[in-house]
């Protein structure tokens, strides 16, 4: 699966180099190019962006500069996805979904925003990862790129994200390793029977006790 980010700031992608996105790399099960936006402006400064018309606090990212540094990674397949505050917020049938998409470009704004003009013409998609607002698109982009990242095919093994929280509309169970006794604390004895029917069905319901404490809405 290739991504393509757009932004201002490709120095904070460094983290998705490290631990099993790193080994995805590595195998090229996943491809993250990163587009440094301001290599497409055309001011001798490198200037992106000005102020707003109609007044306004901040800068705006400017149309034309987006929309080439868009034009330098497009393809017939991708989808261009604008992390925005504004957008539909990011869930695991969405993560599930975007996992089957060859090609994602996703555009990180910064300052107040980017031209509505370019935004129109180029994005299919706006998503969010919640309801607050950040400095820039760029930890958002890297959240959707971790989260898609999972589903895509030998990244993981396909138990890893079968049993975890959401997969089934519920949270996961409690996990225990070694020690068997930590700090007086033993682990369940049904853990340790060797009966895994037994076992199922105590994961089964203590997931359902956990989403009902934790997350009652999605029992709903």
């Amino acid at each position: 699966m290739k991504f393509d980010v757009l932004t201002l700031f490709p120095e904070m992608f460094a983290p998705i180099e490290q631990s099993i996105l790193g080994r995805a790399i590595e195998n090229k099960l996943i491809d993250i190019n990163l587009v440094n936006i301001r290599d497409f402006s055309e001011n001798k400064h490198k200037k992106v962006d000005d102020t707003p018309y109609g007044g306004g606090a901040g800068m705006v990212m400017m149309p034309d500069v987006v929309y080439r540094a868009y034009q330098s990674v497009k393809s017939e397949d991708a989808k261009v996805i604008y992390m925005s505050p504004q957008g539909q917020t990011l869930n695991q049938k969405k993560v599930e979904d975007l996992s089957k998409e060859k090609h994602l470009i996703l555009l990180c704004g910064h300052y107040e925003g980017i031209d509505q003009r370019v935004i129109d013409k180029i994005v299919d998609e706006e998503i969010s990862i919640g309801d607050y607002v950040l400095t820039g698109g760029e930890i958002p982009a890297m959240v959707l790129i971790d989260s898609v990242s999972r589903y895509v095919e030998g990244v993981l093994n396909k138990d890893s994200t079968n049993e975890e929280s959401f997969t089934n509309g519920l949270l996961e169970y409690p996990q225990y390793t070694r020690p068997e006794v930590f700090e007086g604390e033993k682990v369940p004895e049904i853990l340790l029977s060797g009966h895994h029917e037994n076992i199922e069905k105590w994961r089964r319901k203590k997931s359902i006790e956990i989403t009902k404490q934790k997350r009652p809405d999605l029992l709903k």
